[in-house]
């Protein structure tokens, strides 16, 4: 029996919180899509190889609501880094059997992009 996309969701942020990121390709659909304000990324290594390279700065996602709408999940985050100030962020994930088939993520790119001197 597949997960319900809640507890998928949940999971998907432990696992990036612990860098685990192994439980968070387990996630994935092979077919994932992720869309961001900094990048795409098609399959679930690529996606992967994308979130272990973003990790690199993060330092924490706090996740502030969680909204579920049958398979789509809408989290709101503060997505901490150790190059800018906490970054509120909205991940809308499509999940299908228990695994997530799309990502899209949106923020305010500035901040990372030209952190403060």
């Amino acid at each position: 029996m597949a997960k319900a996309p809640r507890t998928v969701l949940a999971a998907y942020f432990e696992a990036w919180r612990a860098k685990d990121f192994d439980a968070y390709q387990a996630l994935l659909a092979d077919d994932v899509t992720f869309d961001g304000p900094l990048g795409q990324a098609a399959g679930a290594k690529e996606c992967r190889l994308g979130l272990e390279a973003m990790s690199e700065i993060v330092t924490d996602v706090v996740v502030e609501h969680v909204f579920v709408d049958g398979p789509d999940v809408l989290t709101w985050f503060q997505l901490h880094t150790s190059v800018a100030p906490p970054c509120p962020t909205a991940n809308w994930s499509h999940v299908e059997d228990g695994r997530i088939t799309h990502i899209r993520a949106t923020f305010d790119p500035r901040p990372l992009v030209h952190p403060a001197d």
